[in-house]
């Protein structure tokens, strides 16, 4: 409740023409917004260049924040929308799973059973829808409430408790479409 406190207290500095204390808002969340971008866009410099848009369009638009709601989950909404939007004007398109392994390189053997489970998880992970990506890095990762994730996503609590139960399914069935592949290989 203190951060909420403080990040209005803020916001307030910032109305009252401080615009550098903007900078401790965008020091706080700016590892959060990156993420939510790059679960979006999947490529690092788009995913910066989105955070960094998103922050620009929340200081332009800071008088018109809802103080009932948290910062931290309206300037996520606007990360989400707009790393949504630049990857669709962008028209992205994604390398075929086994070529994206293929450039990563090899792992050494000291190293190889914790990085083939990220790369595993990181193959499963892409597999999944856009939503399905975003919904299961915000509740696991961020461990934001269904509620957060609701306003980041624009649906309703329940409807995100739902997505994320049917992620977490699919995930599994990825996963184990990806193990069954590798053991083959093997």
């Amino acid at each position: 409740m203190s951060r909420e406190i403080d990040d209005l207290q803020l916001i307030d500095r910032v109305l009252a023409g401080e615009q550098n204390v903007y900078a401790q808002l965008v020091e706080r969340y700016k590892s959060y917004a990156f993420t939510i971008a790059f679960k979006v866009l999947g490529v690092r410099p788009d995913a910066e260049e989105a955070a960094q848009d998103a922050f620009v369009k929340a200081y332009h638009n800071l008088g018109k924040f809802n103080r009932e709601a948290k910062f931290s989950t309206w300037l996520y909404r606007i990360v989400f929308n707009t790393a949504i939007s630049m990857r669709r004007s962008r028209k992205m398109t994604f390398q075929d799973i086994p070529e994206t392994v293929a450039a990563q390189g090899h792992d050494t053997e000291k190293t190889l059973e914790k990085s083939d489970k990220e790369r595993f998880i990181q193959m499963a992970m892409a597999r999944l829808s856009e939503a399905d990506r975003v919904a299961l890095t915000l509740f696991y990762l961020r461990e934001l409430s269904l509620e957060e994730i609701g306003a980041i996503t624009g649906m309703p609590a329940n409807t995100a408790k739902v997505r994320i139960h049917r992620a977490r399914l699919r995930l599994a069935e990825e996963m184990k479409t990806i193990l069954k592949h590798e053991a083959l290989l093997l």
